[in-house]
């Protein structure tokens, strides 16, 4: 089972798919793709591990998803734009590479019988970048929305904390 939730920053994303994960398993995983770029990263990082308690595992996981063994399980996926920018910049920008391996990537960890909880920002919503890198950014980032929501058995859209169903 593949969920689906997207949203804009401080939408509520997280914990809404922490809600959903507690009530499908007592001892759900947190899949952290984040790289801690910088110290104020650093802080945000801390509260999302502050946010949850004894009953959660988390493993961080920055690129290959597709490694893990998380067969039975039922994963909270935070966040595809954060593991789809280490991906970026891994490829230098390349778009197309980029979008393949991502692809593949997601294609193989969604074969595993496992249940999935993907969370991803919806960035094409506001300012239009300012730079070739932002804008080509923003396009692969959607383009990767697409994808997984296609996948997807549920799909929910945060806003302002409540989700609305998509599928």
């Amino acid at each position: 089972m593949i969920y689906y939730i997207s949203g804009g920053e401080r939408s509520g994303k997280s914990g809404y798919a922490q809600k959903l994960a507690l009530s499908l398993s007592d001892s759900p995983i947190y899949l952290a793709t984040a790289r801690q770029w910088d110290g104020d990263f650093k802080k945000r990082v801390d509260r999302h591990v502050a946010d949850r308690d004894d009953r959660w595992t988390t493993i961080e996981e920055e690129k290959h998803l597709s490694k893990l063994d998380i067969s039975g399980k039922v994963v909270v996926l935070d966040c595809i734009t954060l593991w789809l920018t280490n991906w970026y910049v891994d490829t230098k920008n390349n778009v197309d590479e980029c979008l393949e391996k991502c692809k593949q990537e997601l294609s193989t960890l969604f074969k595993q019988n496992s249940t999935l909880i993907i969370i991803s920002n919806e960035i094409g919503m506001g300012l239009h970048a300012q730079t070739d890198v932002g804008r080509k950014f923003t396009e692969l980032q959607g383009w990767m929305n697409q994808f997984i929501a296609h996948q997807a058995d549920k799909a929910f859209f945060m806003v302002s904390g409540l989700p609305l169903i998509l599928k």
